[in-house]
């Protein structure tokens, strides 16, 4: 008689596809066992995947399983055995061609000899892994492969060889958003560049990879960064951070010392008791030939042995885990109240920054009003011939310190990341080519030309943050001006990706000036680096145009990169994602500011008010509107300023933010309840960007920026009396 039911278990068990998904299924889970320490388990679910592939002479699967039961040799320090089972798939994996995963075997191989000791073996497998890598294009496995080579010539004391090959790791990561890769290689990117002498460069890095370590609970690379960061601190002199972060290490690292105990517990527990179930088996297997014997007195004698072994080993393993389950709790419920109490401080500090730098900025901008004003009013009255170069210095610092201040706050913007992108369709060929016709003329004045090439078969019209574009190439075409002398600038546009609607275009701008050391290219998208601070005494500028472009491409998901040599020259490339789009450009609607002449204008009876408390300001102000031949009157608090526009009827009211009483911004929303028509400016040193809607709520007709430069200050003022054909305002 046929077994029917065995007939269908057979088929089942003979169907690749199944076997291979069981395969696949024991592979999976014993994965999950190594990453929770339960060595045993895998070394289990390994045991079985291997049978069934060899049972189907699964070749591929079973260089897989070999692979595997080498890195569980290596994690339990069995690195003998871990060579021995690695040659057996690194065997299999040549005879079938799978290159795939003949890296990863590659990989693991050089893991042992660096477990080992033995670097420069580590190193020939490294670079074989890499090489596979490549050849497939598995850049998560390329990432974590050139990571480990550097570290391995770390332990060679080879820290330049180390710091290319850890910075492939890091470009390599961000492209891929490789969290993990990326913070533990900013670590040791940090470890390189202590060891090479730059303790600035190492912190920054330190701190960068912390923080995605912090943000992605990457417990062992905290950790890690912890005791570099209190060691490069030390090294510097400041040994109070160096001390925080010491005693931070010390105590995650008992967290850690803590938490691997429990887990070793738990898994010497379930070692036990599948040792134990394997002795029961035996056991039942006594039973049986006890059965045939019909030895009644030796089946119950082991029946309670075993009764007795399974209910004491279940105890334990009861106790244990409940033990482990509440020194775990606790823990994390610690752990989770230190987090929420650093996340508030971060987010104090933060806010603290903001507050310091909005307060900051307005005390500047305030003197350099009068440092601005007054420079320009003495030059218009005739100076000495030899105070004329005095005046125009002191103009040509307060102009400087102006965009040194704007600089900064920009900066801060982005590192804060304030800075919202507001995409807008543009043509981009014509955005540049205006931007090229601005900086026109500073070219000419260094005997520059400029040539520009934007793909023919490239579209124009394109949605993007223009303005951020423009900015960037502002900073670089202005860049390349600065450093050339005689000479030429290329400026080329072209595409070199495209999905879908989606081009990445790539911006190049080149020039044949005095170009960049080596050593000054490894720093220069740094704020306040030496090398820029030597070079902008000497040429001019702030020295942050670069760390804002690098802050901008970042923000826009772009990349930059730059090749240089001395003597010869410059390039900047830059690659960005803009979306193409068949839309033409928006005509803009902006004001024509007034450009005829003011005598055309009858200024007989036109009336303003000054609304300022600063008596230098109030001076200032008075000077340049008399210039104009313009009469006002002054008040220096806002209640005060209410009370004249109700009483008089003025054309313009130039009005200041920050005064005695209420602000400037409450007392335009007094005045818009009762005259919803008249001109009022708001005359601020306030941060214009952060407060637009501010301004806007409260009802100004437009804002002028302290300090301004005259010339625009008197086109508004025109425009606006134009635009009013001299009619003063009516209260309502």
């Amino acid at each position: 008689m046929i077994n029917l039911g065995a007939v269908s278990q057979n088929s089942i068990n003979d169907d690749p596809e199944i076997t291979q998904n069981s395969i696949n299924h024991w592979i999976a889970q014993s994965e999950v066992e190594l990453e929770n320490y339960n060595y045993f388990s895998a070394q289990k679910d390994l045991d079985k995947a291997l049978a069934l592939a060899e049972k189907s002479n699964n070749k591929k699967s079973a260089g897989i399983i070999y692979a595997l039961k080498g890195k569980l040799k290596l994690i339990t320090q069995e690195e003998d055995k871990a060579i021995k089972l690695l040659n057996k798939a690194i065997e299999i994996q040549r005879i079938i061609n799978d290159n795939k995963n003949l890296g990863s075997s590659y990989k693991i191989f050089a893991d042992v000899y660096f477990a080992k000791g033995d670097f420069y073996s580590a190193l020939d497998s490294y670079r074989a892994a890499k090489s596979k890598f490549e050849e497939e294009e598995l850049n998560r496995e390329l990432a974590e492969t050139l990571l480990s080579e550097g570290k391995t010539y770390i332990q060679l004391r080879n820290y330049h060889k180390a710091r290319d090959l850890i910075e492939q790791s890091i470009a390599v990561s961000k492209k891929y958003d490789y969290y993990k890769t990326e913070s533990e290689a900013l670590v040791n990117h940090a470890l390189t560049y202590s060891k090479l002498g730059n303790q600035e460069k190492a912190l920054a890095l330190a701190l960068e990879g912390l923080n995605i370590a912090k943000t992605n609970n990457y417990t062992s690379i905290i950790n890690e960064a912890y005791l570099l960061l209190s060691e490069l601190y030390n090294d510097t002199g400041a040994y109070k951070d160096s001390r925080d972060f010491l005693k931070k290490h010390i105590t995650l690292s008992d967290s850690i010392r803590e938490l691997t105990i429990s887990s070793s517990n738990s898994q010497e527990t379930q070692y036990l008791l599948n040792e134990e179930k394997e002795k029961n088996q035996e056991i039942v297997e006594k039973l049986e030939k006890a059965e045939d014997e019909q030895n009644m007195s030796t089946l119950i004698s082991i029946l309670s042995v075993a009764l007795i072994t399974i209910l004491s080993l279940l105890t334990l393993s009861l106790y244990k885990n409940n033990n482990i389950r509440l020194k775990t709790n606790n823990m994390l419920h610690k752990k989770n109240s230190e987090l929420i109490i650093a996340k508030e401080k971060a987010e104090l500090a933060s806010k603290t920054k903001a507050n310091f730098l909005s307060t900051v900025t307005h005390e500047l901008r305030t003197p350099l009003y009068a440092v601005t004003g007054l420079s320009n009013m003495l030059l218009d009255e005739n100076p000495r011939p030899e105070q004329v170069q005095h005046l125009k210095s002191l103009k040509f610092s307060g102009d400087y310190l102006l965009t040194f201040i704007n600089d900064i706050l920009q900066i801060n913007k982005i590192e804060a990341n304030k800075v919202d992108i507001e995409p807008e369709t543009f043509n981009l060929k014509k955005k540049i080519n205006n931007i090229i016709l601005a900086l026109n003329n500073s070219a000419l004045d260094n005997n520059i030309k400029i040539h520009y090439e934007f793909d023919k078969e490239l579209p124009e019209n394109f949605i993007a943050d223009q303005l951020k574009i423009s900015q960037i190439l502002i900073n670089l075409i202005g860049n390349s001006i600065k450093f050339t002398k005689d000479g030429d600038i290329w400026i080329r546009v072209y595409k070199i990706e495209q999905q879908g609607k989606t081009y990445i275009l790539r911006f190049e701008i080149e020039d044949n000036g005095i170009g960049i050391s080596q050593e000054k290219q490894d720093h220069m998208f740094e704020s306040f680096s030496q090398g820029s601070i030597q070079i902008n005494r000497k040429y001019g500028g702030t020295g942050l145009g670069l760390s804002i472009v690098k802050g901008l491409i970042d923000i826009l998901k772009g990349k930059i990169y730059v090749k240089s040599e001395l003597d010869k020259g410059t390039t900047f490339y830059f690659e960005i994602p803009l979306e193409h789009t068949t839309v033409e450009e928006a005509q803009e609607n902006a004001p024509t500011y007034f450009d005829g002449k003011s005598d055309d204008l009858n200024l007989t009876n036109v009336k303003i008010l000054v609304v300022e408390d600063n008596k230098i300001n109030q001076m200032i102000t008075k000077k340049i509107l008399t210039k104009m031949n313009l009469k006002c009157d002054i008040v220096d608090n806002g209640e005060a300023a209410v009370e004249m526009i109700k009483a008089n009827a003025y054309n313009i009211v130039l009005m200041d933010i920050h005064m005695p009483g209420i602000s400037g911004i409450e007392a335009t929303k007094q005045v818009r309840e009762f005259d919803k028509k008249l001109t009022i400016f708001a005359l601020t040193a306030v941060t214009i960007e952060d407060k637009m809607h501010e301004f806007e709520e409260a009802g100004f007709t437009d804002i002028i920026p302290k300090p301004f430069k005259q010339e625009e200050f008197e086109k508004k003022l025109y425009n606006a009396l134009a635009s009013k054909k001299e009619t003063p305002s009516t209260s309502a």
